[in-house]
């Protein structure tokens, strides 16, 4: 949703700025006069693309798992008739991160002044996203905020769970090949250079492995600390190139496409997609913000994109499927299909949530088939790796005792 920076009076006459969230001037304006505030000035605030919330929120010292716990404890506060402000101050002395302590602790003094829990934590976009802020304000406007704080509670947590699941299943792969990978360098630079010498120093014909073996490890040898240097600026390179808008196009469209893990990332945004704007949806939010916020909060660019012309056709009076329909290579079939039904049959949130399990269900299910194929592969491969560079070695051993 648009953002629009304000500076304003307040019924004390005292001059206040900050954010506020809405679909356009106007009613920027409207709720500004809500809160007793004369307007001053009113300005769109320049969205940040989603590339630098994500640092952002990686450098900020707030993890997400945080946000879940502080969503949990607030919402079990407010269900026991607990105060907002005294629920946020209860939350802020349980609250083990200092910053996250005092974020919520200045949250609590906003609202004991008389502001809006949602504008309140909407100063600090850096941690809480438009989808969290978004749900709150919907909360207030329909009077259900202790239904919607354990509903997005719930939500959070499924979210966190899924991606942490993910995560995980990632750890091993790339703690092994990264041990093969060093492992590799070591033998080849320091170690298989002084099997080999021995080798060279008895002359007589080389089998080709060996000769390989002895051309690849002296150029390790010669300019391993090159190499080094070389790797540790592709990183930078590939790090900075990734901050960049072509940069997060490319990864997310690579991630969508890589073998057996493209499936993983592909029902991972689909699962946030479905389930954000069936959250959105039963929180009263409208169609097209609710799209518009999932486009921010989906973590995908080639599904940002798609959901933004999604916008544009649901303003002009089409179906939510429209596009999704056009791009059947990035959105399975079934999600269009099931989405079509949905409006057809006026069970939209129902079908979303019914998508949201089953792709949660496949993703489970394919982790689990990659975490058991990956083990064999890697033992494979290290298998065939060891045994080339020992019969590389071996062979022309075995021929010089064979020649005597």
């Amino acid at each position: 949703m648009p953002e629009f920076l304000y500076k304003a009076r307040d019924a004390n006459g005292q001059t206040v700025e900050g954010v506020v969230e809405a679909l356009s001037v106007g009613d920027a304006s409207t709720i500004l006069s809500d809160r007793q505030l004369a307007v001053i000035t009113l300005v769109p605030r320049v969205k940040k693309k989603i590339y630098e919330i994500s640092l952002e929120q990686y450098f900020s010292g707030i993890k997400r798992r945080d946000i879940v716990v502080f969503s949990r404890q607030l919402a079990v506060l407010v269900a026991a008739n607990v105060t907002i402000v005294q629920s946020l101050r209860t939350v802020a002395k349980q609250t083990t991160n200092a910053k996250l302590r005092a974020v919520v602790g200045d949250a609590a003094n906003d609202v004991e002044a008389g502001g809006r829990l949602s504008a309140a934590l909407g100063k600090n976009a850096k941690i809480f996203s438009p989808f969290y802020i978004n749900m709150i304000r919907s909360g207030e406007t329909s009077g259900q905020v202790e239904q919607v704080l354990n509903y997005l509670a719930d939500q959070m947590e499924k979210d966190y769970d899924m991606i942490s699941k993910v995560k995980g299943s990632m750890y091993y792969p790339v703690f092994i090949i990264g041990g093969m990978i060093i492992a590799g360098f070591v033998m080849m630079a320091f170690v298989v250079p002084k099997l080999t010498e021995v080798l060279k120093e008895n002359g007589g014909t080389m089998p080709l492995p060996t000769q390989i073996l002895i051309a690849v490890s002296g150029f390790f040898a010669a300019f391993w600390p090159e190499m080094i240097v070389a790797a540790a600026g592709a990183v930078v390179a590939v790090i900075w190139f990734l901050s960049t808008p072509a940069g997060k196009r490319f990864y997310d469209t690579f991630t969508l496409r890589v073998p057996i893990f493209g499936g993983i990332f592909q029902r991972l945004a689909v699962v946030r997609m479905v389930r954000s704007m069936k959250t959105l949806l039963d929180g009263g939010v409208d169609a097209v913000s609710a799209l518009d916020v999932t486009a921010d909060v989906v973590g995908n660019e080639l599904y940002r994109d798609i959901i933004l012309q999604t916008i544009k056709e649901v303003r002009d009076g089409r179906p939510l499927s429209t596009v999704f329909l056009k791009h059947p290579k990035t959105v399975p079939p079934m999600v269009s299909q099931m989405l079509s039904v949905g409006e057809e049959t006026g069970r939209l949130s129902e079908i979303l949530d019914r998508l949201a399990g089953f792709y949660t269900r496949e993703i489970d299910n394919l982790i689990g088939g990659m975490v058991t194929l990956i083990e064999p592969v890697i033992i494979l491969t290290i298998g065939c790796a060891v045994g080339l560079m020992v019969a590389a070695i071996i062979l022309p051993m075995y021929s010089m005792s064979s020649s005597f």
